[in-house]
């Protein structure tokens, strides 16, 4: 029977995001650890490898496939109340102890994954995208493992999305290049981007590097694309003052109108000897964010146990604007235009255009594909 790595392998295609260095010889574009490959050899992520002095990138598969609220990626001010259809691949260029989905991410390197052969399904872009419609998923997500490293897949996808009236986002770590953006730009609408740590130690650690993630938020921005950040608060890891306040400043810097999702950490993966997240944390990072200017910031994965923040309010007026608990949403009091109905300030954001069609009420068990 052929190992995980094995079917991997024959679910590729040449990829688009790389240069030739010479007759055999490729640097991956991807994401930035820009690898350099040699025939026979594989990127840091495992599934991108130069065969033949040509760089094969993961293609026609999933090993997930279902409809999310558009609010569990998170995005709070991306079309709130859509159905997501979400789909993942294997693989990842970082290797956080505290991962969530490990058992995807590091499948081809932590034997404790499980993760088979028989949990890859084959499947085209098109089954994806009319699987979507028939669901009435109003955004294509690229999530559960890190977009980045298949984003040619994504970009096949993507595009017959487009076709379809869907918006796409990502949901990555943010360590990419200004040629993955560039190559991405015509098909993405939306980017949520973990900011993990001000540390370049800690990057180091994670596999990644500080300064690119930094880049991947400004760039992304600049460029034009909704950009909402999502910081794990971690504690003895992330969670002082100083450095919580250092990630809200930079933001601000970048724009106040970014979204900062400040989130409870749980015991998961290699990371099992540290205690969650107390609400009295995230509620200090939530000041933080609101002290460095912030317009909106979030606390998530407590639902109904950190007050008013998961909710949305006029930055101007303090009119409740979306009504949240976890996934669902109580209320939505958005006009078709993007504005407080109250003062009549811009919501930044990507707001559904018809504010009566916005789901609201609870949210059962992600609905995932029958193969």
């Amino acid at each position: 029977m052929a190992t995980l790595a094995e079917v991997l392998d024959e679910q590729t295609v040449p990829g688009q995001l790389f240069k030739k260095l010479d007759e055999k010889s490729v640097r991956c574009l991807a994401c930035a650890h820009r690898c350099v490959l040699k025939p026979g050899q594989r990127g840091i992520c495992k599934v991108r490898f130069n065969k033949k002095g040509t760089l094969r990138v993961p293609w026609g598969y999933v090993s997930s496939l279902q409809t999310d609220p558009i609010e569990k990626k998170p995005f709070a001010h991306f079309m709130p109340g859509s159905d997501a259809l979400s789909f993942g691949m294997i693989g990842c260029d970082f290797h956080c102890d505290f991962c969530q989905n490990w058992t995807t991410s590091q499948a081809l390197s932590e034997p404790a994954s499980r993760m088979g052969p028989e949990y890859i399904r084959r499947v085209t872009p098109e089954q994806i995208i009319a699987y979507g419609r028939q669901t009435g998923a109003r955004v294509i997500a690229s999530t559960y493992n890190e977009p980045l490293i298949t984003t040619e897949w994504a970009v096949d996808i993507f595009t017959l999305g487009k076709q379809a009236g869907m918006k796409c986002v990502y949901v990555s770590n943010g360590h990419a290049t200004p040629e993955a953006l560039k190559y991405l730009l015509p098909h993405l609408d939306g980017y949520k981007i973990d900011l993990k740590s001000m540390q370049a130690a800690h990057y180091r650690e994670l596999g990644g590097k500080l300064e690119a993630v930094l880049e991947t938020i400004q760039s992304a921005v600049e460029l034009g694309l909704w950009v909402e950040v999502v910081t794990l608060v971690i504690p003895e890891f992330n969670d002082s003052r100083e450095e919580l306040w250092e990630m809200a400043r930079f933001l601000t810097s970048v724009s106040p109108d970014i979204p900062w999702h400040v989130t409870a950490f749980h015991p998961d993966y290699k990371r099992k000897d540290v205690h969650s997240t107390p609400v009295s944390t995230l509620q200090l990072a939530a000041e933080v964010g609101e002290e460095a200017g912030l317009r909106y910031v979030y606390a998530g994965n407590l639902p109904g146990r950190v007050g008013s923040l998961e909710n949305t309010y006029c930055p101007y007026c303090q009119a409740m604007l979306v009504e949240r608990r976890g996934f669902s949403i109580a209320g939505y009091n958005i006009t078709a235009a993007g504005r407080c109905p109250k003062c009549g300030t811009a919501i930044a954001g990507v707001w559904p255009e018809n504010p009566e069609d916005v789901n609201l009420g609870g949210w059962g068990l992600p609905r995932r594909v029958s193969w």
